[in-house]
């Protein structure tokens, strides 16, 4: 089972959830002292009542103008406490939850940048955003009020309990026997209705996954006219939704119906009891009323948790889905005693090398071997699904191999720490990914401690300062979502340019014009061709035009490496680098 199919039960949803307390012990310590506070003002007022009530039924004359005022004055004052008390619960304790709201999602987010490409393989990014984004909020507002519902409920249970107990035993029984019923069938409805929100957030983020898939491809499915489609796959997810939110609602009524029944009967048992109690004489008036006032104290407090009931279903799925993605396993990491790589000269070797994909457990590579030496121009050439991308994803440990090793100046890559092995290789593939912001952003993301003057200079040598200059605002202006706004042979030219920045030892250019169009495709060769001059470079071409002047040619396919020498010695083999070459020769 993957941890995005876990389930855990509450125990151990709040055995995982409670360290987050921890940096806030104090603020969580005064707020549960607060709702004491509330609690005991408010438990103090049926006792007012009972002493004026029966006071007044016993002797009259006793009940005096000055004893009347006494308990008003009491009552005030617990009623600005208990305002006071509110307040603080009210502030800080919403900041409380929400500085924990914070934190999960920060420890969530640093996580995630620890997984590998298999589990961003698996798992949709709407679903990885929903549970961050909207699943955390629901976190802020259940870490505030779980604490201090439960804790004024068990106070104003125990406080009621001992309080009535001393006025009727018997009838505080008959009582507080309904409780602990009333809780199994609540805590086994409860169970029903969780189940029915993690479903509930799996298809919102189902949902949320279709629409970002639709609207970022949203040229495709114009051009395609493909609208209606769209539109249909949408209200599908759309409706399953509102089904399983019946669903939800169907267990939060039966909850609702299951708790007011036993409020009623809690109700008929003091007027049942109390009445008979009061005519028998077992109690007095103010007994009585301290009676239904404790009561509906109680009741109350049982509707409170009612209400707050869905709130915690959503903040236990919260966080779950939470823990889902933090026990997802880090399979790439740095091993015990990995150190940092200093510059390398740049010579790779893949010794034995096979590898499988973990989750589908496809078999790319058996007992593959591959030198490459230090500023040596390799290319790699092949059908599709040979395992070009694929070998080039393990030298920086983008997956780790099954068997055998792959070396760096003749040190396994495993030895030195993840950082320091990606921070000596560069990459520039075909699908340039450029972040929402400026073009100056987006080159020094490849050294982020460079200046701009850095980033300039970058930029001419990637050939791509002139047309930067001419654009609205140059260095700072906006690409867009994913660089829309820029051409693909410009999109190309930054990405070079963030390389450049980087300045990388080793270098893998991944089909890297193959989506270009001529001129653009001459403008970025020219680039590449200047920023793999003193480097090891691996170039992944299907346009073989581009990989003529290599140093050395390999020809991969699902057999292993069948080919390989320079354009003139491989094409006098008249094997399959010499089929590819005169075919694209003649689609011309």
């Amino acid at each position: 089972m993957s941890a995005d199919q876990k389930e855990y039960t509450t125990k151990e949803l709040m055995q995982r959830f409670y360290p987050y307390y921890k940096n806030h012990t104090r603020v969580l310590a005064a707020d549960l002292f607060c709702a004491f506070l509330t609690t005991l003002c408010e438990m103090v007022l049926p006792m007012i009542i009972r002493f004026i009530t029966n006071t007044g039924m016993q002797d009259l004359a006793m009940l005096s103008v000055d004893v009347v005022g006494k308990m008003a004055l009491l009552y005030l004052v617990l009623r600005v406490i208990d305002c006071m008390a509110n307040y603080y619960m009210a502030d800080m304790g919403h900041v409380m939850g929400a500085a924990i709201e914070t934190d999960m999602r920060r420890d969530a987010y640093s996580h995630l940048q620890k997984l590998s490409n298999t589990y961003y393989n698996n798992t949709k990014v709407g679903q990885i955003m929903g549970r961050i984004t909207n699943d955390l909020f629901d976190v802020t507002e259940f870490s505030h009020h779980c604490p201090e519902e439960f804790f004024i409920a068990a106070v104003k249970a125990v406080i009621s309990f001992v309080i009535l107990s001393s006025v009727n035993l018997p009838l505080t029984l008959a009582i507080f026997i309904i409780v602990p019923v009333m809780a199994y069938v609540c805590i086994k409805l409860n169970q029903r209705s969780r189940r029915a929100f993690a479903k509930q957030r799996v298809q919102i983020g189902e949902l949320n996954a279709s629409i970002e898939d639709s609207l970022l491809g949203q040229k495709v499915v114009k051009a395609f006219t493909n609208e209606p489609v769209e539109i249909d796959k949408f209200e599908k997810g759309n409706v399953k939704f509102y089904d399983i939110k019946k669903e939800t609602y169907k267990y939060m009524a039966a909850f609702q119906a299951s708790t007011r029944a036993f409020d009623g009967l809690m109700n008929l048992i003091v007027v049942l009891m109390g009445g008979i109690f009061l005519v028998k004489g077992y109690i007095t008036a103010g007994d009585l009323v301290a009676y239904v006032m404790y009561v509906s104290t109680l009741i109350a407090t049982i509707r409170r948790i009612i209400e707050f009931a869905e709130q915690f279903q959503r903040g236990l799925t919260g966080i779950e889905r939470f823990l889902q993605i933090m026990d997802a396993d880090v399979e790439i990491f740095d091993e015990p005693g990995a150190k940092e790589m200093g510059v390398p000269k740049g010579d790779i070797s893949f010794e034995d090398v096979s590898f499988e994909y973990p989750d589908d457990h496809n078999t790319v590579f058996r007992h593959l071997n591959l030198t490459v030496h230090a500023g040596e121009k390799l290319a790699i050439v092949g059908p599709s699904g040979g395992g070009k991308t694929t070998l080039c994803n393990l030298l920086p440990r983008f997956y780790d191999i099954t068997d055998g090793v792959i070396r760096i100046d003749g040190e396994d890559i495993k030895a030195f720490t993840l950082k320091s092995l990606r921070k000596n290789i560069g990459i520039v593939q075909q699908d340039v990914y450029l972040f929402s912001g400026t073009v100056m952003e987006n080159i020094l993301y490849g050294n982020p401690d460079a200046s701009r003057e850095d980033a300039v200079e970058a930029a001419e040598k990637a050939g791509a300062d002139a047309f930067i200059r001419e654009l609205k605002d140059g260095y700072d202006t906006y690409v867009g979502e994913r660089g829309v706004k820029l051409s693909g042979g410009q999109k190309q030219r930054i990405s070079i340019a963030r390389v450049f920045l980087k300045n990388p030892p080793i270098m893998i250019l991944d089909e890297a014009t193959s989506a270009l169009d001529n001129e653009s495709e001459f403008a970025v060769a020219q680039s590449l061709h200047h920023l793999s001059e003193g480097r090891t470079t691996i170039t992944i071409a299907h346009r073989l035009s581009s990989i003529k002047n290599s140093d050395r040619i390999l020809v991969l396919t699902d057999q292993g490496i069948t080919e390989e020498g320079n354009h003139e010695s491989l094409m006098a083999q008249r094997g399959t680098y010499y089929q590819f070459y005169t075919m694209a020769e003649r689609l011309k």
